[in-house]
């Protein structure tokens, strides 16, 4: 899942869904006004996040002098640049890769945590600066030295956005199916079927992003808020007087937090209570309060997560106070409210602590009379989460429909090419010189291959027939058109709800053929992956499109870059899957009562996956007839923001897609952690301007990596049997009970 901005950011990722700027009215032209003053809006803080403008003191001039650039037009040519004769080198890759695979184990380590991944645009440009740009200057040539310039950097961070992707496949549809039984006894048993499916993903969403751009990117424009800011950041390392000192101040900044991050997180696993987990409610409660334990049983504890502090720094108040408020509705208000009701039902967390409850419990022996308020709330917030995605969707209906007449016209031009017909059937001026754009012949190819090893491992290891795979693929192809409209406008990718979207599909398909329950489950689990990773791919691609666009580069080197990132994210994602599930078997296995890791996006999609399966709704009446209520509540929100609130005032709109993750997580240090980092960044910004715009990202972006690698070696300290939980001290831990 991701969360939009209000700070024009490269927060993004795996995303429930979708709070944008976007324009109330698209006109047949795809120029309305609105969308105009937006971009003029949205600018200001694209170059805020890179630091472009001059280093002045005056806050106002900044904005005034941010708001004379667009974000529709590539940069201008910098006269004094040397010609960049190659964009994609063997240095690029390599620095490239390596950064995006610590975003890939960063990604599955914070998905399993809470749902979200991020991007690794601007982790890639700044990291990869500061990698290659030392080497250019002091290694000889052979070994990687010579001129590193904008368009070479840009082919860096589009290998590392690539090779951080698809983590959302682990962190979702995959624990779930262990979870209900579909697959082996351990992720580590199915190794080879995890890599050839993660194939089947990895590349559909690189050959639909290159039709996609002309229209995309050429023709509507759209902002792709992380591509933007990735490339004025690129722009900032590379061009201008104070370029350098620009570059060492952020490189710096990166750094110093990424190393920060990474040790906090691994020296906390040894003292959780003291340097991770402030549980304050127990405390209090030890000194005399007794009726306060109730509020540590509800999951409120304070978390140093620099993560998603972080994270709060880049989303900006809507999106983290939205989180925050769906939260506090569902564990502080109606969690409550239910178990005095007796809708809902918690057992006893510790006998010896009176009144300690545990909530979280997801066992489905009864799920209708005896559910637990975690399994409770799953479906209001699973609602939600669809709702607010798909009343998006429908409100931008005609670009979308634009979008997939433009796509399909490259396979149109191509027949008339080849009949012989010469007649210009495209009018978008594409101003990009033709050895460097990516050629029919190229993406082609890897759209059939792609289509051909997919049928093959689908029916070979899976059982599932020609026809149906072929299906789940158009299914796959069509929601990428809203994954990439939804990033372009709001910097959100909705692929968490896109993939429940396409396990209702499936699932009505199974139960058509009569499908097993538990056939149709996992027929319905992998057609939803699929179009998950295509429409992550998908958007992630044609963001890294829109910098090059931006910066003038080559789509081509950018294609070729993305086809090798790839490849290692099929490797990074589901390797690193099989590290966590063997330190911690709790994240596929609901036998157990607690676990490290919430996993928001497997809970909901495992209740999709058994709803659409089961010939009765397993839902508790007061929790299904909630879910309506909020799922209403959510369109309703969603088409006033298109309609009624002007786009100036939507930031002040709730945002359902937080809300609902609100009620899906049930653990609430993430949305607090959130919230602070949000708050610190309002008044950082409003008082510190320019010191906000060198440092603020880059240091997000470094909290952000280093938590997610700290957390793979805590994995590796489990396995090896060297772990907090075998010398750490549980001082701090409720009942004395070891807490990390």
């Amino acid at each position: 899942m991701s969360l939009p901005s209000e700070d024009g950011i490269i927060y993004e990722s795996g995303v429930t869904g979708g709070h944008a700027l976007a324009s109330p009215e698209i006109k047949e032209d795809f120029s309305s006004s609105s969308l105009e003053d937006e971009k003029r809006h949205l600018d200001v803080d694209f170059i805020s996040a890179s630091g472009l403008e001059s280093q002045e003191d005056d806050h106002t001039k900044d904005v005034t002098n941010a708001r004379t650039i667009n974000t529709d037009d590539p940069f201008p040519i910098d006269p004094d640049a040397p010609v960049e004769e190659q964009q994609f080198t063997l240095r690029a890759i390599l620095v490239g890769c390596g950064l995006g695979a610590v975003i890939a184990a960063s990604n599955v380590y914070l998905g399993l945590k809470t749902g979200w991944t991020f991007g690794a645009s601007l982790f890639g440009s700044i990291f990869g600066f500061a990698i290659l740009k030392p080497l250019s200057t002091t290694a000889p040539r052979y070994l990687g030295g010579g001129y590193f310039g904008p368009k070479e950097n840009n082919v860096c961070q589009s290998a590392a956005s690539a090779a951080g992707s698809l983590g959302l496949l682990f962190t979702s549809g995959f624990p779930a199916a262990y979870q209900l039984g579909l697959l082996g006894a351990s992720p580590a048993d199915d190794i080879g079927r995890l890599f050839t499916f993660t194939i089947c993903c990895a590349f559909f969403g690189l050959a639909f992003s290159v039709p996609l751009r002309k229209f995309y990117i050429l023709k509507l424009k759209l902002v792709f808020p992380s591509g933007v800011a990735a490339a004025y950041t690129i722009r900032s390392l590379h061009v201008g007087k104070n370029a350098a000192l620009d570059a060492k101040k952020k490189t710096k900044a990166l750094i110093l937090s990424f190393c920060f991050a990474i040790t906090l997180r691994v020296v906390s696993e040894y003292a959780p209570g003291l340097l991770w987990d402030w549980h304050i409610f127990y405390a209090l409660n030890r000194v005399g309060w007794d009726w306060i334990i109730r509020a540590e049983s509800w999951g409120w504890i304070w978390e140093w997560t620099p993560a998603f502090i972080g994270a709060g720094m880049l989303t900006g108040i809507n999106a983290s106070y939205s989180f925050l408020g769906g939260s506090f509705l569902a564990w502080a208000i109606i969690g409550p409210a239910i178990v005095t009701t007796g809708k809902a039902f918690g057992i006893v967390a510790d006998a010896s602590i009176p009144g300690y409850m545990n909530y979280d419990d997801m066992s489905l022996t009864d799920p209708i009379n005896h559910p637990s308020p975690r399994y409770w709330l799953v479906w209001p917030g699973t609602l939600m989460l669809l709702c607010a995605s798909f009343a998006e969707v429908a409100c931008n209906w005609k670009s979308l429909f634009a979008a997939a007449r433009t796509a399909m016209s490259a396979l149109t031009e191509r027949m008339h090419m080849f009949s012989g017909d010469k007649e210009n059937v495209d009018d978008i001026v594409d101003p990009v010189p033709e050895e460097e754009r990516v050629p029919f012949w190229l993406w082609g190819s890897v759209l059939l291959a792609s289509i051909i090893v997919t049928c093959v491992v689908m029916g070979v290891q899976y059982g599932q027939n020609v026809g149906i795979t072929i299906l789940a693929i158009i299914f796959a192809f069509l929601f990428s058109f809203i994954g990439c409209e939804s990033s372009g406008r709001t910097n959100i990718n909705p692929v968490t709800s896109i993939g429940n979207a396409s396990q209702l599909i499936f699932g009505g398909l199974g139960k058509g053929r009569g499908y097993s329950v538990q056939r149709g489950e996992l027929l319905n689990s992998l057609s939803g992956m699929l179009a998950l990773g295509a429409a992550e791919q998908a958007s992630d691609m044609i963001s890294d499109l829109k910098t090059s666009h931006l910066i003038r580069a080559s789509p081509k080197a950018v294609f070729l870059a993305q086809l090798c990132g790839a490849v290692v994210s099929i490797f990074m994602a589901a390797g690193i899957y099989v590290v966590f599930s063997t330190a911690y078997p709790c994240i596929n296995d609901l036998a157990f009562t607690t676990c490290s890791f919430p996993t928001p996006d497997v809970q909901s999609w495992r209740a999709v996956a058994v709803a659409v399966s089961s010939s009765t709704l397993p839902i508790p009446p007061s929790s299904g007839y909630t879910a309506i209520g909020m799922g209403i509540a959510a369109v309703i929100s969603v088409v006033a923001k298109y309609t009624v609130v002007p786009p100036k005032y939507h930031a002040w709109v709730p945002n359902f897609n937080a809300i609902g993750i609100g009620f899906i997580m049930n653990v609430c240090t993430y949305p607090l952690a959130m919230f602070f980092g949000s708050t610190i960044a309002f008044f950082w910004r409003r008082m510190f301007f320019t010191n906000y715009q060198m440092y603020c990202y880059a240091v997000a972006a470094g909290f952000i990596a280093g938590e997610g690698l700290g957390g793979i070696v805590n994995a590796v300290l489990t396995i090896a049997g060297v772990s907090g939980a075998v010398y750490g001290t549980s001082i701090g831990c409720p009942g004395g009970v070891y807490c990390g």
